[in-house]
C-alpha cells in the first residue's frame, strides 16, 4: 500500500510539472487580452519618454507585457518607501523594453524588486592579492542579484528615464544584469537566440571591450561609460544602455556591436528613428 501511494504522489507531481507551462500560458494570455488601464498610459506618457519612439506595434506589445510582469513580479518598498502604480509601471515598462521580442519569457529567475527612494549604502568585503580582507562601503543607484532580485534607486530610475537619449538608464542597465544571470553569475555573455551566435558574440564584445578598457587607460573619452571597462559583465549591461537610448552612435560608431545586440534583443532601435 505504502508503496501505492508513493507512486501515485509521484505521477500526480508529474503530471502537475508538466501542466505548469500550459497553466501559466494560459494565464499569462488572459493577461494579455485585459484593456491597459487608462492610468498606466498616463503614467507612460508622463514617465518613460522612450516609449513614444517605439513603432505602434511595439507599442502595444510592451503593454500587454507590462500587464504579464506587474502580475508575476512582487515590488518592495525599502527605506519606507510606499510602492504605487507610479513606481511599478514606470519600472515595469523600462524592465519589458528588454524582453519585448526575446523567447525567453518575462525574466524568469526574478521574484522581486526592491526600491529605495534614492541611493542606497552596501558593505562590500573583498580580499586582496596578498590575502587580507577589507571592508567597504557603496553609494549605489541600482542592483542586480542572482538570487532574484534587483534593487533599484527611485529617484536614479526617474532620472535615467526622463533623458531618453543620454545612454544612462539604471533600469536598462540592472536588467541587462538579469538576463546575464539567467544561467548563474554575470559574465558578460547571456543566453543568446541560437548556439551559432556564440562565437561571433564572444569575438566581437571581447574586442569591443578591450577597446574600451584601452581608451580608458589612455584617457580618450568614448561613447560608453568608464564603468563598462570594470568587467565583461559590466560593459555588456553598459552598452544595453546605450543601444536602446543612443542608437544610431551605437551604429555609426560600433556598428559590429550594434549588429551583436540587435540579434540578441530581436530588435533595432535604430529604425524607431524615422
Amino acid at each position: 500500500m505504502p508503496a501505492l501511494i508513493v507512486s501515485t504522489l509521484a505521477l500526480l507531481l508529474v503530471l502537475w510539472l508538466l501542466g505548469q507551462p500550459y497553466l501559466t500560458a494560459r494565464k499569462r494570455d488572459r493577461l494579455r487580452k485585459q484593456p491597459f488601464p487608462k492610468a498606466w498610459r498616463v503614467i507612460l506618457k508622463r514617465r518613460v519618454p522612450l516609449v513614444r519612439r517605439l513603432p505602434v506595434d511595439l507599442q502595444l506589445e510592451l503593454k500587454r507585457q507590462i500587464q504579464v510582469f506587474l502580475a508575476e513580479k512582487s515590488f518592495i518598498g525599502c527605506d519606507s518607501l510606499d510602492i504605487n502604480d507610479e513606481i511599478r509601471v514606470t519600472i515595469a515598462a523600462q524592465a519589458c523594453l528588454l524582453i519585448l521580442k526575446r523567447p525567453r519569457g518575462y525574466y524568469p529567475r526574478l521574484r522581486e524588486i526592491l526600491v529605495y527612494p534614492g541611493s542606497f549604502v552596501v558593505e562590500r568585503e573583498h580580499t586582496d592579492r596578498i590575502g587580507v580582507a577589507h571592508h567597504a562601503r557603496q553609494v549605489l543607484s541600482g542592483e542586480s542579484w542572482e538570487r532574484g532580485q534587483v534593487v533599484l534607486s527611485w529617484l536614479d530610475t526617474l532620472e535615467g528615464a526622463a533623458i531618453p537619449d543620454d545612454g544612462q538608464n539604471v533600469v536598462i542597465h540592472e536588467f541587462a544584469h538579469q538576463l546575464d544571470q539567467e544561467t548563474g553569475a554575470a559574465n558578460g555573455t547571456p543566453v543568446l537566440v541560437r548556439r551559432a551566435h556564440y562565437a561571433q558574440w564572444s569575438k566581437v564584445l571581447a574586442a569591443e571591450f578591450r577597446h574600451l578598457k584601452g581608451m580608458i587607460a589612455l584617457q580618450q573619452v568614448s561613447l560608453f561609460s568608464a564603468y563598462g571597462a570594470s568587467d565583461p559583465a559590466e560593459f555588456f549591461a553598459v552598452v544595453s544602455e546605450v543601444f536602446f537610448e543612443q542608437p544610431q552612435r551605437m551604429a555609426e560608431e560600433h556598428p559590429e556591436l550594434y549588429e551583436q545586440l540587435t540579434l540578441f534583443y530581436q530588435l533595432d532601435p535604430l529604425s524607431w528613428q524615422s
